[in-house]
């Protein structure tokens, strides 16, 4: 009883702790951590060893229209056609083209089909170019606990990956996909990417989830795609830190992005540039020689944009580049 009884003590006594601090910052390895949703400004305490509902993700990715495709073109700008994985009409009878880019959207935890990270990335590809804007809709899985959501998130970037294989099938060119996740959402694309065997043209992660990630080989790496580019704007509790793409750009150093005054935001403000870019192309970053440099204003090297819609970036490297405090940043 005494041995139970410490160890509740231990417990409630790191708990505590970090509802004390919940921007203390997360390292790989902490039972209690704080993160938050796609559209949430409060910070959730997660426990790292809550159990893993396992039967509900294998049913989850058991059937293929679990994950939902939403199909958006300028002809269809804001009512979404659904198009079903293994239905060849459902696509034949869309608006898809296929000589067109088309761009893949992947939301995080708590997201869903019609949040405002998917609402802010539909608008500004269709105003940028003439493009298919597929969104991915996972929500009965991410809105399950944190650690369900994150050990279903691999198995949820596969069924996409066999959703790709299959469109290839019906006229898709890989030479023609840029996929584009949030949170869990970064790792999410990277999956999807490798289950293509690594085929498709371009792959951009937004500021990808950090806790439980560091030391899990379903992370996003740079061989998921052509070319992976990683955007990390908070580094500190909520996204991963380390570099993982053939180009990471650190925004204003990574974290506490000007105008955010929590973590949250800061998380957020990576689909908000991304948005911006792809309508502006204006946010050029300075290359690094190191990722010390990136954090510390210390980048002097040629410029770079971050983010947009090109679909053949190819440059490497590590970037930064420092935003204003407000749209169009």
């Amino acid at each position: 009883m005494k041995c139970l009884f410490f160890l509740f003590v231990v417990i409630a006594a790191c708990a505590a702790s970090v509802l004390r601090d919940p921007v203390k910052g997360y390292k790989e390895g902490d039972r209690y951590f704080y993160f938050a949703g796609d559209e949430d400004d409060v910070l959730q305490l997660v426990d790292a060893e809550e159990p893993v509902d396992l039967e509900f993700i294998k049913d989850y990715a058991r059937n293929p229209a679990n994950n939902a495709y939403w199909l958006y073109t300028r002809s269809n700008p804001t009512s979404a056609q659904v198009l079903v994985n293994g239905n060849a009409a459902s696509v034949t009878n869309s608006n898809i083209n296929f000589s067109r880019i088309t761009v893949f959207l992947a939301h995080g935890w708590n997201g869903h089909g019609a949040n405002t990270m998917n609402q802010l990335l539909v608008e500004a590809f269709l105003q940028d170019a003439d493009v298919n804007v597929i969104v991915l809709d996972w929500s009965a899985l991410a809105n399950r606990s944190y650690t369900t959501a994150k050990g279903g998130t691999a198995e949820v970037g596969r069924g996409l990956g066999q959703f790709l294989n299959w469109l290839s099938t019906l006229g898709l060119s890989f030479e023609r996909v840029h996929l584009v996740g949030f949170s869990l959402g970064g790792h999410l694309v990277g999956n999807a990417g490798r289950e293509t065997g690594s085929r498709v043209k371009r792959i951009t992660a937004l500021d990808p989830a950090g806790p439980l990630w560091g030391s899990d080989r379903n992370r996003i790496v740079r061989t998921d795609g052509q070319y992976v580019e990683v955007i990390h704007t908070e580094t500190s509790t909520l996204g991963y830190k380390d570099l993982c793409g053939d180009a990471d750009f650190y925004p204003n150093g990574g974290s506490s992005m000007p105008g955010c005054y929590i973590v949250t935001c800061s998380h957020s403000r990576a689909y908000k540039y991304m948005a911006s870019t792809v309508k502006y192309n204006h946010l050029q970053a300075n290359e690094c020689a190191s990722l010390r440099d990136a954090t510390r204003n210390r980048c002097t090297g040629t410029l770079n944009p971050m983010g947009n819609s090109n679909i053949s970036k190819s440059r490497s490297g590590i970037f930064r580049v420092n935003t204003a405090r407000s749209y169009p940043y």
